[in-house]
């Protein structure tokens, strides 16, 4: 029993590896897939948003425009691309069937989703940072809480990429997995805060946007950066770890009753 417990470990650190090596492997590969369209899609928004629009809209929260939408689109950017990565890689293993390796592999169900998450987070990050490259050549983004700003950008990307690994559960097809970041993800993404603050909004639409968790995660990002924010930043902190622990044991419960997967 004694070399039967390390040997069993070593198993499931060789099977985590394995996961995340591919996984990094297939964002690398396909590259002009993975990180260039963020950048092409950011260097637009800085273009049109930051420099036309922002000229007429003029300074928000004691900041040039440009300054005040750069943490928001970083942020963006690594929302959608942690839940794209995930639902996209744990839909194609069960579309072409090789999920099973994985089922029989003496690996428990946890520990496969931490390998997809890690994925949907290395994608995330390397995404924000060809992201933040790029805002750097369009204003200058100084950084008051270097913490706030990595604790917020990693909790995040962790409940995005187990949202996409949600999503990828009960998809059935591949317009299944496009559906919830078009109708849902993309909309609460634009009405988060990210180009506005919502102190310029209507009462009504205020109370409205404090329901949207995707306004917690872009401000406390941008308190990081900026030292300003319009929510409470320990608040925030709070909601996107609760968040993420409750994503992480409903996606493994899942895992463990075989839904979507043995059906």
């Amino acid at each position: 029993m004694e070399a039967t417990a390390p040997s069993l470990a070593r198993i499931r650190r060789i099977g985590l590896q394995t996961i995340v090596r591919r996984e990094y492997g297939r964002i690398i590969r396909i590259w002009g897939q993975t990180l260039v369209p963020p950048a092409v899609t950011a260097t637009l928004y800085f273009v049109i948003f930051g420099s036309l629009i922002g000229r007429r809209i003029g300074p928000m929260g004691g900041y040039d425009y440009m300054q005040y939408i750069a943490p928001g689109l970083i942020m963006m950017a690594v929302i959608t691309n942690s839940y794209g990565n995930v639902v996209s890689s744990f839909f194609g293993a069960k579309f072409g069937k090789h999920i099973e390796e994985l089922l029989v592999a003496p690996l428990p169900n946890w520990l496969i989703v931490i390998g997809y998450i890690s994925g949907g987070v290395m994608r995330g990050l390397l995404v924000g940072t060809v992201v933040t490259c790029v805002a750097l050549f369009f204003t200058h983004i100084p950084v008051e809480n270097p913490l706030l700003v990595a604790g917020s950008v990693l909790l995040t990307s962790v409940v995005f990429a187990l949202g996409g690994f949600f999503n990828a559960i009960f998809a059935k097809n591949f317009d299944q997995i496009s559906w919830f970041p078009t109708f849902i993800l993309t909309p609460m993404i634009y009405l988060g805060g990210v180009f506005y603050s919502v102190s310029l909004l209507p009462e009504w639409a205020q109370r409205l946007s404090y329901a949207n968790p995707i306004l917690y995660m872009v401000n406390a990002f941008r308190h990081g950066f900026l030292g300003t924010s319009d929510v409470k930043v320990g608040l925030a902190f709070a909601i996107m770890t609760a968040f993420a622990i409750a994503m992480f044991t409903l996606v493994v419960t899942l895992m463990n009753r075989g839904t979507g997967i043995r059906e």
